[in-house]
């Protein structure tokens, strides 16, 4: 069985420093037709589960973590029996969503997480949120970003424990280091490619 990349968007609120906005997350899952890790877990447990189906779940990997990413983390733990994965320097921003829960596995630079036949690179890139990693699938010829990298550019910046001048370095540093044809697929909107962004922040 070859590992695939199965796709939703899940609907819900981003909240931070006092504000609340309407947004829309799209939700990854890779994996083969037996087990399969899931990438953020934000509005939906049902939404999410859709996608996994009647798979074993290995990991919740956490990109982030605001709101709209681990809102539902714990939730889903429960469902899938499945440990949640996150970098520590996110620790203060988890805090601000969940109290009563920590995650349970420290996501690090350079760690390889296997599922269904193939390996997802951890790849830390603060700037958008200090514990902020990309997760890179050379196999499968795509990097998920999460909220570092977007179709038109870098992630919002303009937030607390964010920093403009760090995502932009992360991103030149870590994700274009990658092959132009990578396929970006990103915690919100259309996919891209690194070469396509490349020729826009260069």
């Amino acid at each position: 069985m070859t590992a695939r990349v199965d796709h939703a968007v899940s609907s819900g609120t981003f909240s931070l420093d006092g504000e609340t906005f309407d947004v829309d997350n799209n939700i990854w899952v890779i994996g083969d037709d037996t087990e399969c890790v899931v990438i953020d877990a934000p509005h939906s447990v049902s939404d999410i589960l859709a996608v996994v189906g009647d798979r074993k779940v290995k990991a919740i990997i956490c990109t982030h973590a605001h709101d709209d990413h681990v809102r539902v983390a714990p939730a889903l733990r429960e469902e899938v029996v499945a440990p949640i994965m996150l970098h520590p320097d996110d620790k203060v921003l988890w805090e601000l969503t969940h109290t009563d829960y920590l995650w349970d596995l420290d996501l690090a630079d350079g760690l390889a997480v296997e599922v269904g036949g193939t390996t997802l690179q951890v790849l830390h890139t603060p700037g958008h949120a200090p514990g902020a990693v990309c997760l890179y699938a050379p196999d499968l010829g795509c990097v998920f970003t999460g909220d570092t990298l977007f179709n038109g550019g870098p992630g919002a910046t303009g937030r607390s424990y964010s920093d403009s001048d760090l995502i932009k370095e992360s991103i030149r540093a870590r994700l274009f280091a990658l092959p132009d044809d990578t396929v970006v697929h990103t915690g919100h909107g259309d996919d891209t490619t690194i070469g396509a962004e490349k020729a826009l922040l260069s």
